[in-house]
């Protein structure tokens, strides 16, 4: 018995559901078309108007700045000079070709990669335990991925790490 009272609240609410997504035909009026006219909401402009207005152009004289901070500014330029000529070293990057414990292969992958690409300049660094070989500086990322897709192919495990590079003194 309750078995069919399921049943029946089921086909009950499938009905109704159906009925409900059934597509409704829209309502349409008979022959009638809207129109407003709002030609009284718009601005008038008179005819006289339209001429082009004559502006006179005012010279005006050259006056002297009374509050200058040009002196304190050239201070403060100047201490900017002094700490950037004291740095030492500049944040970059660099392409990171061989880290590990071995030094033949450490120079066996500098050999090969001055062979493959002349122009990059690489080097052999010692941190204890490990050697690594590094190549190229650049100031951003995005000038060390130009040489970095050319080491790529021959060094798969090569990544561009940050590091620090030294600023050359003025002679």
């Amino acid at each position: 018995m309750r078995h069919h009272r399921l049943i029946i609240r089921f086909y009950a609410l499938s009905l109704v559901f159906i009925a409900g997504c059934a597509v409704q035909k829209p309502s349409t009026t008979t022959g009638t078309s809207y129109s407003e006219d709002l030609s009284v909401l718009r601005p008038e402009v008179d005819s006289a108007d339209t001429s082009a207005a004559v502006v006179p152009v005012r010279k005006t004289e050259y006056v002297e700045a009374k509050y200058t901070i040009n002196d304190k500014l050239d201070v403060v330029l100047d201490s900017i000079d002094r700490i950037h000529l004291s740095r030492k070293y500049v944040d970059g990057f660099t392409i990171l070709v061989y880290s590990g414990l071995d030094r033949e292969a450490a120079l066996n992958a500098r050999k090969e990669l001055t062979t493959a690409i002349p122009d990059l300049q690489s080097e052999i660094e010692y941190a204890q335990p490990n050697f690594r070989v590094r190549a190229g500086t650049y100031f951003n990322r995005l000038d060390a991925q130009k040489d970095f897709v050319a080491v790529k192919r021959l060094f798969p495990n090569a990544i561009i790490t940050p590091s620090r590079i030294q600023i050359q003194p003025d002679k």
